[in-house]
């Protein structure tokens, strides 16, 4: 056949091809939007807004801030210097925002902790637009709407540096099920930059709270009391009963709760940049400690370092573990008297883990570098008598460290005693 033949066949084809092609993308089923629930009106009532797209419908609420409202201790405007702050340290750090993207604070509000069955009911979402810090919350109003609910977030439009609370955990864990649940009608979920205060807080505060709920970082450290909120557990209950019988007065009070939690955010953010860039002065000692920590694991030592000096220049040695953190940055710059220095304030200043580490060190400092072998027996043998006793350490690092000790204790012998049986 030429090949002239073989264009003439297939034209053929396709002309035959085509009206059963039309006919199947004709039969293909339109995309059924679900009816307003029968209780819009008493939701409309109590205070919330509709809003329509392609897949739905979802309620909203929206409040606009001015740039001065107070949140406990601190002013809403604070988070514009903060992130000039940012933009200024050029610091690469887990809160730094992304500088391309659109900052905005998030939070969720579910029915349950976990599994398929867990719905997101409420999402929230604070951004600084147009001299105002503008609050939006998207209640679902019933499974049936849940395509219309995500797509409502925009979380599917534009990368945004998100800033949340366990959200690494928790929220955005939730929302990638929720979506993928919903794969087949929403546009892709993006991937956005996280910001977790939680993991934050526990950095800066390690030692120094006795919990990290949000309402416990909100009263010391925010200056920021809640009254006549509700419990966080009773909010899945009462948006249940919302559903089931229109009643939207409690909801509401469930839409504060989310609203006081994203308010906190952000001047959550505002002082936790706050005592990172530029320390704090109503920050403790402990605070600074760990946040000078938390740069060396970050591998920022420079600024560790000035972390931890300010802190041994206004303590001393009232300040050990300071000293602890600052031994290690020391030992690495070669500057290793001033690294014993360190070490011997921390070893007489700390206790459990801490203080053992400080011990090798010292052991190690001496035996490798000054080369002083009794120095290093001295201290491994502080650090095999205090393992004994301690408590507050777990029986795995207790047997390690002891096998360590025990081997540069008969080494050590060795170097000091040579010939002589150990």
């Amino acid at each position: 056949m030429s090949y002239e033949a073989k264009m003439m066949a297939m034209k053929k084809l396709l002309k035959k091809k085509a009206p059963e092609a039309e006919k199947k993308a004709n039969d293909s089923p339109k995309r059924q939007t679900p009816p307003p629930p029968p209780y819009e009106k008493k939701w409309l009532a109590a205070g919330l807004t509709k809003e329509e797209n392609e897949y739905g419908v979802v309620y909203k609420r929206t409040v606009v801030y001015e740039p001065h409202h107070q949140h406990g201790k601190y002013t809403l405007s604070g988070l514009l210097d903060t992130v000039e702050r940012w933009r200024e340290s050029q610091e690469i750090h887990p809160l730094a925002p992304d500088f391309k993207q659109p900052l905005v604070f998030f939070d969720t509000e579910t029915t349950g902790l976990k599994g398929t069955g867990t719905l997101i009911f409420l999402m929230g979402f604070i951004e600084y637009t147009e001299d105002a810090f503008t609050l939006t919350q998207y209640v679902l109003p019933g499974p049936d709407h849940e395509a219309a609910f995500l797509y409502a977030s925009k979380l599917w439009k534009t990368p945004m540096s998100i800033v949340m609370y366990n959200g690494k955990s928790f929220d955005m864990p939730q929302v990638q099920t929720r979506w993928t649940m919903n794969k087949d009608s929403l546009p892709k979920l993006l991937k956005h930059t996280e910001i977790d205060l939680l993991h934050g807080s526990k950095r800066i505060w390690k030692n120094e709270m006795d919990t990290f709920k949000l309402t416990a970082v909100e009263e010391e450290q925010l200056g920021f009391y809640r009254e006549g909120d509700i419990p966080g557990h009773m909010a899945p209950i009462i948006y249940q009963d919302a559903v089931k019988n229109g009643r939207a007065e409690l909801l509401m009070k469930v839409l504060l709760h989310n609203e006081w939690d994203i308010l906190s955010l952000v001047t959550l953010y505002i002082r936790s940049t706050d005592l990172l860039l530029q320390g704090d002065a109503f920050s403790s000692a402990n605070a600074q400690t760990n946040i000078g920590k938390w740069y060396t694991d970050l591998k920022s030592f420079s600024r560790s370092k000035d972390v931890l000096m300010d802190v041994i220049a206004e303590y001393g040695t009232e300040e050990p573990r300071a000293h602890f953190h600052i031994g290690f940055l020391l030992k690495k710059e070669g500057r290793y008297t001033e690294a014993i220095e360190s070490f011997t304030i921390a070893a007489a200043g700390l206790k459990g883990r801490e203080r053992i580490i400080a011990f090798e060190e010292l052991a190690k400092l001496f035996e490798h570098k000054m080369k002083e072998p009794k120095k290093a027996l001295h201290y491994t043998k502080e650090a095999i008598r205090y393992l004994k006793h301690e408590t507050d350490v777990t029986n795995r690092f207790k047997a390690r460290m002891g096998n360590e000790f025990t081997h540069r204790e008969i080494r050590l012998q060795k170097k000091l005693f040579p010939g002589e049986a150990q």
